[in-house]
């Protein structure tokens, strides 16, 4: 399984994960939401490097050119609802991909601990397709293995990337722990620690409130 980190290498990517850590631009839910899907962006552009291509004849007004073209379009899934605006920027790029949807939520108990619930699945087949799962945040790594058995409903993949702005070590570690060999995380960078509670330090807060307001 491969991991890939893309804060390592210097680029306009990392000014996207500066803003959406900083607590003073945080505060602009617009520039959030935005942030978030340009990184979807550049992850969709990065994973376009690993996949299958094949030449395709494309007519212009002045004669024909042979161009490479993706040989199979990605199912995108989005764990709801934090991972919309990464899925949109994705889907930006992606635009003939099929599309799935996960409800995975932390239910908390009163000693301050959670339980992951899934609720609803909607999905096309993935037999054999490339499957892309996006949250913008993996912290325990709990809510993306749910989902990906849930998503294992509807086939077997013949590859499987993660994205994520922001992972923990932990949360890295129990995906490669409970996800098959075909597997890639992308993740946008990696800290180290986790609280008791489950979010990433330093981290950037909890990113489904931040992108569309917060919950009871």
């Amino acid at each position: 399984m491969k991991l890939k980190i893309l804060e390592k290498k210097n680029s306009i990517f990392n000014q996207f994960i500066a803003e959406i850590r900083d607590e003073g631009v945080q505060t602009d839910s617009m520039r959030f939401r935005r942030n978030i899907e340009r990184i979807g962006e550049i992850f969709a552009y990065e994973i376009s490097k690993e996949l299958e291509y094949e030449k395709k004849n494309i007519v212009t007004p002045l004669g024909v050119s042979k161009v490479s073209v993706l040989k199979k379009q990605p199912v995108i899934a989005a764990i709801l609802r934090a991972a919309l605006p990464l899925h949109t920027g994705m889907l930006n790029y992606f635009d003939k991909a099929g599309n799935a949807f996960v409800s995975a939520y932390r239910k908390h108990r009163k000693d301050g601990s959670f339980i992951i619930k899934i609720e609803y699945l909607s999905s096309p087949s993935i037999e054999n397709k490339i499957l892309i799962i996006t949250d913008p945040m993996l912290a325990t790594g709990s809510s993306m293995v749910l989902s990906y058995e849930a998503l294992m409903q509807r086939g077997k993949p013949s590859h499987i990337h993660i994205v994520t702005a922001i992972a923990s070590t932990e949360g890295v570690e129990y995906v490669k722990k409970h996800l098959p060999e075909n597997t890639t995380i992308w993740a946008g960078a990696v800290d180290g620690e986790l609280t008791s509670r489950g979010y990433i330090v330093p981290g950037l807060g909890d990113a489904g409130d931040l992108a569309f307001g917060g919950k009871k």
